[in-house]
């Protein structure tokens, strides 16, 4: 028997996500001036091959499936070392940053002919700003694959005698013949089904523990926080990326931008599919603090690949089909999301050099590059590679949502919903890079101090060279 006397936190911000889809998703859907009457590129542009009309339910699951992979797993498997905190962050984040983001960087994408983020970038930001984004998304691509990768081989190892070299020569073998292939053969017809299986997986996870009576979500009121040696900002805020605000996110928008149908599907499936995410990493997040009850085991995995600790998770509490359940989940769908990750790369890549993708040679002299950078990086370690990748893609959320900003102000709309979440992003952002141990490495109270002054400074200069000229 469930005893919700145990879950009231987990609960509340349970409800609270599914309802900001029909309460603030519907305000912002009104702020953007979305118009169905308007004809999508998806129809405008259709070419057979990247512009192809599909339906807002195989939408929804292929966005879902290329933003989550291992990110909202991860990030909050070791996020929760903080705490019940954790939570607060999932759902603020995901709500008032996560989903504002990600649907702006769709409805510009889809209002731009399918533009990707570095041509939206120019378009509302200037040139300058573009290839500096150009660049991270590039090198983000590169981090989640290496990411990615990394821990789906590292349970791979765990489960046979076949060490987590070979595993990692396979899946980045599969990474580039599924980034040369054809786009719609692939995405299309298999990954929708693959999201419906990722989601299954958490929805199946959470009710074995909720209905075991040895397992007790703990709420906000528990004393302390699991990890103390690393502090709330800005390490739980870069930790927890996916589950919260992902920049990484934008790369993969104009996918499906260029394939919807209406504009009316903007806020299902990009406001709809964060706010899934952010659901899949509550869970994770409540499920990891239940599980090992604060104890040592958790805190190894905050230096680790935690996909060790998926698999011990998902083996305990649904036997034989948790094996399964994990081998799709952190192997099956992690990888299809490295394949998007390194797709976007090439393009993003071969759109700023002006490189013709149409011969398979072309796609190769981009694709090798980028995939031997990417396979060095996963001997790397694990922790430190998700970090920088956390940080990485904030840089890129800073950017879109600052661009988005820049757009509602030139169509007269309230620009606040996107001008705070890109403060705080980008004092996210300082924090973090001036303090941590790959980073500056400041006092903690001298890097605080200084992201405040730089992010006042930013936003003062933006306020008055974008609103002020408008």
């Amino acid at each position: 028997m469930i005893k919700l006397r145990y879950m009231y936190s987990f609960l509340i911000c349970l409800c609270a996500l599914i309802a900001s889809y029909f309460i603030y998703g519907k305000a912002i859907e009104k702020i953007a001036g979305v118009d169905e009457s308007i004809v999508t590129p998806a129809y405008r542009l259709e070419d057979g091959v990247d512009y192809i009309p599909m339906s807002k339910f195989k939408l929804y699951l292929v966005h879902f499936l290329n933003i989550a992979g291992l990110g909202p797993i991860f990030g909050a498997i070791q996020g929760a070392l903080f705490g019940p905190v954790a939570f607060l962050w999932i759902v603020l984040g995901t709500i008032f940053i996560g989903s504002v983001h990600d649907f702006f960087s769709g409805f510009m994408s889809l209002r731009g002919d399918g533009f990707t983020m570095p041509d939206i970038i120019s378009k509302y930001l200037g040139k300058t700003v573009k290839t500096f984004v150009t660049i991270i998304i590039v090198l983000t691509g590169i981090l989640v694959a290496a990411t990615f990768a990394t821990g789906s081989a590292d349970l791979l190892a765990n489960l046979t005698s076949v060490p987590t070299i070979i595993w990692l020569v396979i899946i980045f073998v599969y990474f580039l013949v599924a980034t040369l292939f054809p786009i719609d053969k692939i995405i299309g017809k298999i990954y929708p089904i693959f999201g419906a299986l990722f989601l299954l997986m958490a929805i199946m996870m959470i009710g074995a523990l909720l209905l075991n009576s040895t397992y007790t979500i703990p709420e906000f009121t528990t004393q302390g926080l699991y990890f103390t040696e690393k502090t709330i900002f800005p390490y739980l805020f870069v930790t927890i990326a996916c589950g919260a605000i992902s920049g990484f996110h934008a790369s993969q928008s104009p996918i499906v931008a260029r394939c919807m149908k209406s504009e009316k599907d903007a806020r299902p499936v990009f406001f709809g599919a964060m706010v899934l995410e952010g659901i899949t990493a509550l869970i994770w997040a409540a499920i990891a603090m239940a599980f090992f009850h604060g104890q040592p085991q958790l805190a190894a995995i905050y230096g680790a690949s935690p996909s060790i600790g998926v698999n011990e998770m998902a083996t305990t509490l649904l036997g034989p089909i948790g094996l399964i359940l994990t081998i799709i989940g952190v192997v099956v769908c992690p990888i299809t999301t490295g394949d998007t990750a390194l797709r976007s790369s090439r393009i993003t890549l071969a759109d700023e050099l002006h490189m013709s993708q149409e011969k398979l040679i072309s796609r190769l002299k981009l694709a090798i590059p980028l995939f031997i950078v990417s396979f060095a990086l996963t001997f790397v370690d694990f922790s430190l590679i998700w970090r920088y990748f956390a940080w990485a893609q904030l840089i890129i959320a800073t950017a879109v949502l600052f661009a988005g900003t820049v757009f509602l102000i030139q169509n007269k709309k309230h620009y606040i919903v996107t001008l705070l979440p890109a403060i705080v992003c980008t004092l996210i952002t300082f924090g973090y890079i001036l303090q941590a141990p790959e980073g500056l490495r400041l006092p903690s109270m001298t890097a605080n101090i200084i992201s405040v002054i730089a992010t006042a400074i930013i936003a003062i200069i933006f306020i008055k060279k974008y609103k002020l000229s408008s």
